[in-house]
């Protein structure tokens, strides 16, 4: 097992930037700390006008301190470390976190152009990398099909969330629900999160005359369209686009939201699920990419066909017409989301890479046990050292 690791990302690291991407690094780096694993966070500091340039600039830096560094690993997500993967002095891990080149499928013109342009940086990355870590079977499937990698040499470990700190967010007496009852949506606003459906599902919500306001937080490319097609339906009374919030703001709006809902086309997991499940909300979102691995259709929440508002208004009206269903997806929601816990998915990533390193086993049959047996305690300590300066 490593005692030292490097993490390696050009993700802004922070939740405004950085959106689901940065909550999952971070929350990483914060259980293998736990296990008394030294992680060292390799950034970016430097201003740029371009992301791209950023990330491919930062790259070709970052990678000679890498080479000094005397790590166990180099976990680079995304398509960072792929310079490094070039002339490896440590096994090197690329963890995707979302396939870019599955990304780009729903962006039009500069910015998809920009896009491929890194998905042809994370195709050399999982092609020089040791390991390949997914999110997802989709995701799994996906890296395989538009990278050529072969299945062997992919595992799959899914998102993690840390439910003591939920837990503690959400203690105390029981918030009182909002009045009309709320949807409560959590996004990054990227096309593929497909927001304009959700708006269209609102002016059929209203349209049938069921009580309800709509809640959505986040920001990105996408929001000034957004907000005009919610003006344009006549529904700036009902639904409020809040921005960033701060995180107990969050907390406060998931404890009185009725329904969590996010439509996306394209997830390559999903961490706002777990969110919405750690609070004992049903979900409404679309059967598409790999939402439906997380959330279980009849069960946790309702899956829809992603371009069809009307369905996605029809579950909306089912869920505030009937507690007691919202109760029970809530609650199977808790059950569910015990499965991500941060101190089992960490185990888990420890062990699953670590198989595929040694040869120990096919990824897909490591068992319960071998993963209980390969792991052991090290030392401890989570660092942050930016390229071109600490912070």
């Amino acid at each position: 097992m490593p005692s030292r690791i490097a993490f390696v990302t050009s993700t802004p690291l922070s939740v405004a930037g950085g959106s689901g991407t940065y909550v999952g690094i971070n929350q990483l780096a914060r259980a293998l700390d736990d296990r008394n694993i030294r992680v060292e966070m390799q950034f970016p500091v430097w201003w740029s006008p371009s992301f791209t340039l950023k990330r491919i600039l930062f790259n070709l830096v970052v990678a000679p301190r890498l080479r000094r560094g005397r790590y166990d690993w180099v976990v680079g997500f995304d398509l960072d470390g792929f310079h490094y993967g070039r002339a490896k002095t440590a096994p090197y891990v690329a963890n995707i976190k979302g396939v870019i080149a599955d990304e780009l499928t729903n962006e039009r013109g500069i910015v998809r152009g920009l896009l491929r342009v890194q998905a042809a940086f994370e195709r050399l990355a999982v092609h020089r990398a040791d390991v390949v870590v997914a999110t997802s079977q989709y995701s799994r499937n996906r890296i395989g099909e538009t990278y050529a990698i072969p299945a062997d040499k992919i595992v799959i470990v899914p998102e993690l969330i840390d439910l003591k700190a939920w837990a503690e967010a959400l203690g105390g007496p029981a918030a009182d629900q909002a009045e009309p009852p709320a949807i409560l949506t959590v996004a990054h606003m990227y096309p593929r999160k497909n927001l304009g459906a959700l708006m269209k599902a609102y002016a059929h919500l209203r349209d049938a005359r069921v009580p309800f306001q709509g809640w959505v937080v986040g920001e990105g490319p996408c929001r000034n369209a957004w907000e005009r097609l919610r003006d344009s339906l006549d529904l700036k009374d009902r639904v409020t686009l809040l921005g960033t919030i701060p995180r107990r703001d969050l907390v406060d709006r998931y404890r009185r939201a009725a329904i969590f809902c996010l439509p996306s086309r394209q997830e390559g997991f999903g961490i706002v699920f777990l969110e919405a499940m750690a609070c004992g909300k049903p979900i409404i979102a679309a059967r598409a990419a790999a939402v439906p691995e997380t959330v279980a259709d009849g069960e946790t929440g309702l899956l829809v066909d992603p371009d069809d508002s009307q369905a996605l208004a029809r579950a909306m009206a089912r869920l505030l017409a009937d507690a007691d269903l919202r109760r029970a997806m809530g609650e199977a929601g808790r059950r569910r989301v015990e499965q991500y816990r941060a101190d089992q998915v960490a185990e888990s990533f420890l062990a699953r890479v670590h198989a595929v390193l040694d040869g120990l086993l096919e990824p897909h049959r490591l068992t319960a046990r071998a993963l209980d047996a390969s792991l052991a305690p090290s030392e401890h300590h989570v660092s942050k050292a930016g390229v071109g300066g600490v912070r």
